[in-house]
């Protein structure tokens, strides 16, 4: 475990997935899901080299196929810490033989988090260090307690977006996407949620739609919110669980469409970078 800190927040992250495991303000309050196996025993996995899942768990490219289970390998395997002090910390995963026989890339992967008052930034550096195009997704997956609630309540929470007009996909076709935008029944840019809103599996926001959402308490006061760049994002917590927690999840790609079978280089929203290229990008987690 590696522990960012300042006099605001404290920050821990484990190498296992580069995943955080906890953030605490001063007071001891935590903000992340604690992982009970109960409802999902996870924190914040990062989600690589790809995002949601592959209809029948299965790839095509360059005319072989491939299978990966649900949001990639990146959140099972053991990072490396390569640069740590107190308010930033990087950990770096690069591929392996394991990694070659689903995912036949060379790649350098980093997660670094940065801790800087009440905010922290989470930021991707994704390195091409094969001889080919590198064909990838990344996306975050952090889960937040929600205001208010102890175990055994029934969910209710309110998130706020920044777009009050922002609809919907449908991920709930074996675990992959179907056409079509459904709106989405807001008090202003205010959305109450329940247990119930889940049955069909997380709300997906597609075409940069939405760039902000908070997480509110009962007096709808902003608790924490998440600012981002990517061209979705995903809404979830557990069907008929009442998890106590939502996941807000930035992503550089998304889910399948339903029945696609086509080469990799054709899936919607895939990243592409030449030999030697290189992406990066952010999202933030602000406290308070």
């Amino acid at each position: 475990m590696q522990t960012l800190s300042n006099d605001i927040l404290s920050v821990t992250i484990a190498e296992r997935g580069a995943e955080m495991q906890s953030i605490r303000d001063a007071q001891g309050h935590e903000y992340l899901w604690q992982a009970d196996p109960k409802y999902w025993a996870k924190h914040s996995p990062t989600l690589f080299p790809i995002v949601c899942g592959l209809w029948n768990d299965t790839y095509h490219l360059d005319g072989k196929e491939y299978h990966m289970l649900r949001h990639g390998f990146a959140s099972k395997s053991d990072f490396t810490l390569v640069a740590k002090n107190d308010h930033r910390v990087t950990f770096a995963l690069t591929e392996s033989e394991e990694t070659l026989k689903v995912y036949p890339f060379h790649f350098n992967l980093s997660v670094t988090y940065r801790l800087d008052g009440n905010t922290i930034h989470v930021i991707w550096h994704v390195e091409n260090t094969d001889r080919r195009e590198l064909l990838f997704s990344i996306g975050g997956h952090p889960a937040f307690n929600v205001p208010g609630m102890k175990d055994g309540d029934p969910l209710d929470g309110y998130l706020r977006f920044d777009n009050p007009n922002a609809e919907r996909l449908y991920g709930n076709t074996h675990g992959c996407i179907t056409p079509g935008h459904h709106p989405l029944e807001m008090d202003g840019n205010v959305w109450h949620f329940t247990c119930a809103d889940f049955d069909d599996d997380a709300l997906i926001f597609d075409e940069s739609q939405l760039h902000e959402v908070a997480l509110l308490d009962r007096e709808r006061r902003p608790v924490v919110t998440i600012g981002f760049r990517s061209p979705a994002v995903g809404i979830w917590s557990p069907t008929a669980k009442n998890a106590p927690f939502v996941c807000i999840e930035p992503w550089y790609g998304i889910h399948d469409w339903a029945e696609f079978t086509g080469d990799l280089s054709e899936k919607y929203l895939i990243n592409r970078l030449q030999p030697g290229a290189s992406f990066m990008s952010e999202y933030t987690i602000r406290i308070g």
